[in-house]
């Protein structure tokens, strides 16, 4: 399946609304609003980034995008949030053991229902472009 980018940003949504604030309310109540606003953040930005990622995957010769890539493409979302964080003091103070745990639990969660509960629970989802609409 390639998602389309519609689809894309409709998966991320559904995907951060549930998951992500089923895995971050742990961490508000153990480190404040913070991880809230790291959650929205990555959302929001996933949105640019979802822009980026689909205009990459008209170069590959299956317009695919292997889960080796969706690996980097977590990667390098840290690294961008974490110079947001710890560069910029966007978050205000954050404790960056937290922040690395909790990107890395949202991240893996959203990843592997985008791999496995997705198709279970919208089974037309795959064949749709990635849209839940």
């Amino acid at each position: 399946m390639t998602p389309v980018l519609s689809g894309r940003w409709q998966t991320r949504l559904f995907l951060m609304l549930t998951l992500g604030v089923i895995v971050t309310i742990p961490f508000v109540m153990a480190g404040g609003v913070n991880p809230a606003i790291v959650l929205a953040f990555v959302t929001l930005t996933g949105f640019g980034w979802d822009i980026l990622y689909t205009f990459i995957q008209k170069f590959h010769w299956d317009h695919d995008w292997p889960a080796s890539f969706q690996f980097g493409a977590g990667v390098w979302e840290f690294i961008v949030l974490a110079f947001a964080a710890f560069g910029l003091g966007l978050f205000g103070p954050l404790n960056p053991a937290l922040l690395f745990i909790h990107y890395w639990a949202v991240w893996l969660a959203t990843f592997l229902a985008s791999q496995s509960i997705m198709r279970i629970i919208f089974p037309r989802w795959r064949f749709f472009g990635g849209r839940i609409i």
